[in-house]
C-alpha cells in the first residue's frame, strides 16, 4: 500500500468538523490521485467534513436550509478564515454586496417615483447619488451596531476578538442577495425584496453562531437589531431626499 500523504498542504489547523466544531488536524488523507479517505473527529468519532465528497449544489441547498454543518465547511475547511488572505476576499465580497445593495436601494426608489422619461440626465445624476450615499450610510450603520455588539458579547468569551474574521462570515452569507440578479431579468412582486432580507438575516444568524459559538437568541438579537438600524436609516435617508 501507498504511505498515506496530505493532499497538497490543505490539511491545516484550521479545519473544523463540521459536526462538533471541534479543531481536526487533517479533513483527509490521500493515496493516490483520486483515492482519500475522509478523517474521523476524535470527538464525535463521525467523519469530519463529509460535504469534500458532496457535490456543490448539495452544499447549496444545505446552505439555503441553513444547516449549520454547511456553514461550519464554508466557513472553516473551504474558506478557512484562520489562514486565507483575509483582506483580499474580504474586498472581493465587500465589493459583492455594495453592488447588490445599490440595485435593492434602486428598486426600492424606482417603486416611489415616477418613471419620467424627460427628466434624463439631472434625474439619473440625482438617483445614482442617493443610491451611493443610502448604501454608504447602511453598510456604515450596519458595521458599526455588528461591530459594537461583537464587542461586547465576545469580550465575555474570547480573549481575541476576530472582527475581520466575523464580518467576512457575515458577508459571504449574505449570499442571498444573489438572487436580486434574478430580478434584473424577471419581475417580481415588491415584497420579495424584503423576503431577501429577511433570508439574509437568518443566514446571517447562523453564520454568526457558527463563528462565534454564541447563543442563537443572541446571534438572532445582534443581527437583527444591525439589519434594523441598516434598514431605518436607509428609510430615514430615501425621505430626507
Amino acid at each position: 500500500m501507498i504511505p498515506a500523504t496530505d493532499a497538497s498542504d490543505l490539511n491545516g489547523v484550521g479545519f473544523r468538523c463540521v459536526n462538533c466544531g471541534r479543531r481536526i488536524g487533517k479533513l483527509f488523507v490521500q493515496y493516490s490521485p483520486g483515492n482519500i479517505r475522509l478523517m474521523k473527529c476524535d470527538n464525535c468519532k463521525a467523519v469530519a467534513d463529509p460535504y469534500i465528497e458532496c457535490e456543490f449544489m448539495i452544499i447549496f441547498i444545505d446552505l439555503i436550509l441553513h444547516k449549520p454543518k454547511a456553514f461550519r465547511h464554508l466557513l472553516y475547511n473551504v474558506l478557512n478564515l484562520e489562514k486565507i488572505d483575509i483582506k483580499g476576499i474580504s474586498l472581493k465580497s465587500g465589493l459583492m454586496n455594495f453592488i447588490l445593495d445599490a440595485y435593492r436601494v434602486s428598486l426600492l426608489i424606482r417603486s416611489k417615483g415616477s418613471r419620467d422619461s424627460s427628466r434624463s440626465s439631472l434625474e439619473f445624476t440625482w438617483t445614482c447619488l442617493k443610491v451611493l450615499l443610502n448604501v454608504l450610510l447602511g453598510n456604515l450603520i450596519f458595521v458599526s451596531v455588528l461591530w459594537i455588539g461583537i464587542r461586547v458579547l465576545l469580550r465575555l468569551n474570547y480573549h481575541i476578538c476576530r472582527y475581520r474574521e466575523i464580518l467576512l462570515a457575515v458577508l459571504v452569507s449574505s449570499y442571498f442577495k444573489m438572487f436580486f440578479l434574478a430580478m434584473m431579468v424577471w419581475d417580481f412582486p415588491f415584497a420579495s425584496i424584503f423576503i431577501v432580507d429577511v433570508f439574509v438575516l437568518s443566514s446571517n444568524t447562523v453564520a454568526l453562531r457558527v463563528l462565534t459559538q454564541l447563543r442563537t437568541s443572541a446571534c438572532t438579537v445582534l443581527c437583527l437589531c444591525a439589519h434594523s438600524a441598516k434598514f431605518l436609516a436607509s428609510h430615514w435617508l430615501l425621505h430626507l431626499l
